[in-house]
């Protein structure tokens, strides 16, 4: 059966009060379960709930006077109804899939409603990218919010991206019937030093009446961090610790706390609550990257749900941050997030609040999921043909393209060197002897080469540098066009031979990930929409992709979730060093810095 858009409750009201006051059936009652009660915390033991046009009617001690004829009747034996899940903060792109194959994946696992920042695309195709998202968002039978890309490039005059967002496209972005507000304001030095391009966007948002997304990146919580909160964001999921958590809170913004694929900032932030206490009205979960591999395999806000509450929150209180609170954050209190009367028939089945088994999804008023399958289609937009060739490196590389020339007659080198950080999106700036052989850098043991390849307009730019953590060993090389935010390509290996290999690889499949090893491809993921996506089955993704983080194992990696780092090492609004096509970017202090700093 297709999604049929889903009535306003004002257009929906004379069914919905027909059905409570018992004088129309509805379309489904559950009964024999406890409903919780997410407004008051409280869990309705022998509650029962009538769902009609796609919302809840009657949500009460007894709902046998809406059963008629055609009513489907749910028994639910003693277990749970909660709200349906909401992520507040999360990029689609990450998953490696296309708006409908991530709902699709994400549905079985009890997620009904997602507030979207497509920015990668936007990078790419600019704002006819995030159309297309935002038009198969639209199409799916749970509730997809975008959130207009504020900030493509991320860091003007560090990076150059495909396209460029500005105020214009954000002030016609907000017209759209699924624009919920501006994504992350990545550019926090930007707002902090007054741009009128990011005040402009902000406005833009703020005079929609809309909600503006924040970013702040950084440890600095003085007079930066106050101007910041000044300009506009009303919350943040860059924070990493306690401290950041309760600074955020403390102007009025909410607190997104995340659990991705790589990120694992719910632990070192949650005690905000657990231990000092703090109102958990303002603090959100959400999932940020998560990428094809970590849906399948290990879920999506259930598994956040779950990780908060192994930290020691309350299951109540973290059900909380997952439902209703995001969905008041961004003016959808009375809309979802919570079983009520009028709101959308969201809702998860489940015998256990802590271990959250998903027993069956309902979304807007009917089953999507039981026994962790989906059980609806999720509508796939017809991708043009442009978003499907979207990678141009200008010609083929070599390893000549890889090579670091050092200064003239030096041996060794002093370099900066980028610093990977396991489950953490900064980096650290490194400084590392490195020997020179017949006038080039060779990196030796931990260290190891990185490239950011040029890929939007075909230049054939290569700019080189150095980075340490992966633990690769032998001749082996990594590429990926999933580099945010601009998207290039970033190639990391051990040998320029085979950098070149992967690079030209990516150039002949349009886009993805692939490993190689001694001159063979050891895995390939194929993502040639727009170089971020594929349109495949979550579950082919996925296996692919866990056959990409197999072949980096083999490369002797041993880091978790090492492709998320690897895609981020061009981020050039996350402290401390970043690689772009414009050089190697200090992030703290926003400006490009030499590679080589002295030579012996």
């Amino acid at each position: 059966m297709e999604h049929q858009p889903l009535k306003s409750w004002a257009d929906s009201a004379a069914t919905l009060v027909a059905v409570a006051a018992g004088r129309a059936p509805a379309d489904m009652v559950l009964r024999g379960g406890k409903v919780v009660n997410v407004h008051t915390r409280e869990v309705l033991d022998g509650w029962q709930v009538a769902i009609s046009a796609g919302r809840f009617a009657y949500v009460g001690p007894d709902a046998s006077h809406c059963i008629g004829l055609g009513t489907e009747i749910i028994e639910l034996g003693g277990r749970y109804l909660i709200p349906g899940l909401c992520d507040g903060h999360m990029h689609i792109e990450s998953g490696m899939l296309t708006p409908a194959e991530f709902a699709s994946a994400v549905i079985p696992h009890g997620t009904t409603t997602m507030f979207t920042d497509p920015h990668e695309i936007a990078n790419v195709l600019g704002l006819r990218g995030v159309r297309l998202m935002h038009d198969e968002a639209l199409m799916q039978p749970i509730s997809i919010y975008t959130q207009m890309p504020s900030c493509a490039p991320s860091a003007p005059g560090l990076e150059t991206t495909g396209y460029e967002i500005g105020p214009d496209d954000v002030a016609e972005a907000m017209t759209w019937p699924g624009i919920i507000g501006l994504g992350e304001m990545m550019n926090f030095p930007g707002v902090v030093s007054g741009s009128q391009q990011m005040l402009a966007e902000i406005a833009a948002t703020q005079n929609a009446g809309k909600t503006v997304g924040g970013h702040y990146a950084s440890p600095d919580l003085g007079p930066d961090f106050h101007a910041y909160a000044a300009g506009g964001p009303a919350d943040d999921h860059e924070g990493t610790c306690e401290a950041d958590a309760i600074a955020r809170v403390r102007q009025g913004m909410r607190s997104m706390m995340r659990l991705g694929s790589a990120w694992y900032d719910v632990e070192t932030q949650i005690t905000a609550i657990t231990e000092k206490g703090l109102d958990s009205r303002n603090f959100i979960l959400c999932t940020d990257d998560c990428h094809s591999g970590t849906l399948v395999n290990e879920g999506h806000m259930n598994r956040v749900l779950r990780h908060a509450i192994e930290c020691g929150c309350d299951p109540l209180v973290a059900l909380q941050m997952a439902t209703i609170n995001t969905a008041t954050h961004f003016g959808l209190e009375r809309e979802l997030g919570s079983i009520a009367p009028g709101r959308r028939a969201d809702l998860i089945v489940t015998s256990d609040l802590k271990a959250l088994p998903i027993e069956r999804v309902i979304a807007h008023g009917r089953t999507v999921a039981e026994a962790g399958e989906i059980t609806v289609i999720c509508p796939h937009l017809d991708w043009p043909e442009d978003a499907r060739h979207t990678v141009h490196l200008g010609h083929e590389l070599s390893a000549t393209n890889f090579e670091i020339k050092a200064p003239e007659g030096a041996k060794t080198v002093t370099a900066k060197v980028i610093g990977v950080v396991e489950n953490q999106a900064p980096t650290e700036a490194l400084k590392r002897e490195i020997p020179v052989k017949q006038g080039l850098l060779e990196p030796e043991g931990a260290v190891c080469q990185i490239a950011l390849v040029e890929r939007h307009r075909g230049t054939g730019e290569v700019v080189n540098a150095l980075v340490e953590g992966f633990g690769y060993q032998g001749s082996m090389a990594m590429a990926s066009t999933v580099a945010h935010d601009s998207h290039h390509m970033i190639v990391v290996g051990t040998d320029r031979a085979q950098m070149a290999l992967a690079a030209n690889r990516l150039a002949e499949v349009g886009g993805g990930v692939t490993v190689w090893k001694d001159g063979e491809e050891l895995a390939l993921v194929e993502l040639p929409i727009a170089g971020l996506m594929s349109d495949r089955p979550a579950k082919e993704v996925a296996a692919k992709a866990d056959q990409m983080v197999a072949a980096m194992g083999v490369c002797g990696c041993t880091l978790n979730n090492a492709y998320m780092q690897h895609s981020l090492l061009a981020l050039v609004v996350i402290p401390s060093l970043r690689i772009s096509d414009l050089g190697l970017v200090d992030v703290t202090r926003f400006e490009l810095t030499n590679l080589i700093e002295d030579t012996q």
